[in-house]
């Protein structure tokens, strides 16, 4: 029976151990009577209740009861009395009544008790409450009776609905913690893991159990060492004595159960752990080995053009994103695992060790091959920007070269012919920056299939890799007929510099020649004092005569190549409507020049050779001397050759030129005249010598 049940009834105190002993050790219970009639029911209850407490060695030792019938009538206490006999007949040693002082009848009542003596088994004694001192000690009486006892009804009750509760919680939580632990220890692996699913949890908080456990324990050995208000030494109550082993007893095994249920719990908790860790790792490897694998297996183009290499990279950084979930699922798993390692439990060493490797080996192959794909679609996307740089630098080149060139001079020539070779210098560039792309996206390509999860990967990649030679292929031939167009280009343009150039030469001739007429005008205009000199000039004339001819002789060649050039070009040289005949025309004019001053020097040098042999003394040769031929010769050479000084050099054209200066040409026609009054002074004294003699 537990007072939590019957605990209206025991508030009511209808009996109660105080804790008192009488002489020979029993317990004292005492049975307040009020005024009011006593439930014998309830008092039976509460009987039966209070003797269950005490132990059986304590029973064995009898109770003395005190049957307070001070505020009560006969009746009542001797039905109490009575029904002492059919509670606690054995037990009951003595049964002190306490009557007031001036009620009932004593013989009546002694009489009364006397006679049923033998049949109750017990003693029973009418006493006042003055006078229970004579049978029990003041000490171990309460104060209702004149002792010193302190007794608190409502303590003592709350303290064994305290000492109960924690009884049977406790026995209670022992049991369940028996079986969880018990079922933890067993072998089969099944009935383990039934026992610890339907009663891993107790309860009740063991942490509760224990420390109402200690507190109720505390209580109860402070109560028996601490005195009385009145400072009077208290004995505990003998309940409390059996109490403390008892708590003491259960918070021991509880400890006990409780430090192994803490390692089961433990056990379980790490072995959850191990299962919740085994889980996620295997979902990581199975998404991971799953749709992430295909995932990439789906992916292995490398696309034809820069879009659809960019729409392959977007593409794989969705995939990435959805990896680095996983990833990070990865790294939280990594922690716990390296945590559980560092804890250092053997047996589960081995178990997390494989965990770990295994999610790391699948981790850093995924990572792996997302790297590899990221490495080969930047590859990729720079293969095929090249390929559309050269693109547009084999159109930029092509463009120039179906222009037809029409340059004004041979220097724009000479740059455009510089720009064109800088542009197929920049596509030779190109071209070998896309080979050496293409070479290092095929060497990826190749290595492609160490990834594949046993995919056949060849169909593919040959897909990718005749891709990839396709457009170095195509990059090749392009660049072969810009090469061959801009073979044909240069050699025109380098026939049209020539043409330019012999276009200019030619005209330099001309002006060359033109300068060449401008000085013999100008300055070829001397005859000579005597004949010598003027064969020294006319050497001179004919050698200069020589120059101008291989300046003609070279302006026509050069025009003669013009006309080839032109021919070979199909276009129309300038030259051959305005060079030539200006070229012809300056010749002309300079042939009839020439020829001019070669009549002059001539005439001038028969003028004076003959001048010269009448002049010197030659006594050897009179009759030569004498011949007046010879001085009409003379003066008529030097007459025509007066005359020829002032007469012009008429062009064809109609036009006219002199030689010389005015003052130069009187100049040279006065030495004439006075070379001539020389000759007729001769001539004079050859005729009459005896006049000229007498005259001197």
């Amino acid at each position: 029976m537990e007072a939590s049940v019957i605990l209206p009834i025991l508030k009511k105190k209808l009996a109660f151990l105080s804790g008192g002993k009488d002489r020979r050790s029993g317990l004292i219970l005492t049975i307040p009577l009020c005024l009011e009639q006593t439930n014998m029911d309830e008092l039976s209850v509460t009987l039966d209740y209070l003797l269950s407490i005490p132990s059986e060695k304590c029973k064995a030792r009898g109770f003395t009861v005190i049957v307070d019938g001070r505020k009560s009538q006969w009746n009542v206490v001797k039905t109490v009395v009575l029904m002492l006999q059919n509670v606690v007949p054995a037990e009951v040693s003595l049964v002190c009544v306490v009557k007031p002082d001036e009620f009932w009848d004593k013989k009546v009542t002694h009489f009364c008790f006397w006679k049923e003596k033998d049949r109750l088994g017990f003693e029973v004694i009418l006493v006042s409450a003055n006078k229970l001192t004579r049978y029990i000690e003041p000490c171990q009486l309460t104060e209702d009776f004149g002792g010193s006892l302190t007794y608190d009804h409502m303590d003592w009750l709350n303290k064994r609905l305290v000492f109960e509760k924690f009884t049977k919680e406790s026995t209670s939580l022992l049991d369940e913690l028996a079986l969880i632990n018990n079922g933890s220890d067993k072998g089969n692996q099944q009935e383990k893991e039934r026992s610890v699913d339907l009663n891993f949890l107790p309860s009740v908080d063991p942490e509760t159990v224990l420390q109402t456990g200690h507190e109720l324990l505390s209580e109860l050995q402070q109560r028996r060492f601490n005195g009385s208000d009145g400072g009077v030494s208290w004995s505990p109550m003998d309940d409390e004595l059996l109490a403390q082993p008892q708590v003491m007893k259960l918070l021991d095994s509880l400890r006990e159960q409780y430090t192994r249920y803490q390692e089961v719990c433990r056990q379980r908790s790490k072995r959850t752990q191990l299962e919740e860790i085994q889980q996620k790792v295997m979902q990581v490897v199975n998404w991971l080995e799953g749709p992430g694998s295909e995932q990439l297996r789906a992916q292995w183009g490398i696309g034809d053009s820069i879009r659809a290499s960019q729409a392959l990279q977007q593409k794989h950084e969705e995939i990435e994103s959805q990896h680095s979930e996983w990833f990070a699922v990865y790294v939280e798993l990594n922690q716990q695992i390296a945590a559980l390692l560092n804890a250092g439990d053997e047996e589960d060493l081995v178990e997390l060790k494989s965990l770990q490797q295994q999610l790391s080996d699948v981790c850093y192959r995924q990572a792996s091959q997302l790297e590899f794909r990221q490495n080969l679609l930047q590859a990729a996307l720079e293969f095929h920007g090249v390929a559309q740089d050269l693109s547009q630098q084999l159109d930029g080149l092509l463009g120039m070269l179906c222009v037809d060139v029409a340059p004004a001079d041979g220097a724009s020539i000479q740059q455009t012919l510089k720009l064109l070779e800088e542009k197929l210098k920049s596509v030779d560039v190109g071209l070998q920056g896309l080979r050496e792309k293409g070479q290092g996206l095929l060497d990826q390509i190749s290595n492609q299939a160490s990834w594949a999860y046993g995919k056949d990967v060849t169909i593919e990649n040959k897909e990718n890799v005749d891709h990839i030679q396709g457009v170095m292929e195509d990059m090749q031939l392009r660049k072969q007929r810009c090469e061959d167009m801009v073979d044909v280009r240069r050699l025109k343009m380098l026939q049209m510099v020539q043409l330019f150039k012999c276009e200019e030469d030619a005209a330099q001739a001309v002006e060359w020649l033109s300068e060449l007429l401008d000085a013999l005008l100008k300055t070829h205009i001397r005859l000579g004092d005597d004949a010598q000199e003027t064969k020294v000039l006319l050497e001179k004339h004919r050698k200069f005569v020589d120059v101008a001819q291989s300046t003609y002789d070279y302006g026509r060649q050069l025009l003669q190549a013009t006309v080839v050039l032109c021919q070979s070009l199909r276009c129309t040289s300038r030259s051959s409507g305005d060079t030539l005949p200006r070229l012809n025309r300056v010749w002309k004019q300079f042939t009839i020049a020439s020829e001019e001053r070669v009549h002059r020097l001539e005439m001038a040098i028969a003028f004076h050779s003959n001048a010269e042999k009448i002049l010197q003394d030659c006594p050897e040769e009179p009759e030569a001397i004498n011949d007046e031929e010879q001085f009409d010769e003379i003066e008529a050479v030097g007459k025509s050759l007066l005359d020829r000084l002032t007469v012009p050099v008429v062009y064809p054209d109609g036009t006219e030129q002199y030689f010389g200066s005015p003052s130069d040409m009187a100049s040279t026609a006065e030495h004439i005249r006075d070379r001539m009054k020389l000759v007729s002074l001769k001539r004079q004294q050859l005729r009459h010598p005896e006049m000229m003699a007498t005259e001197s």
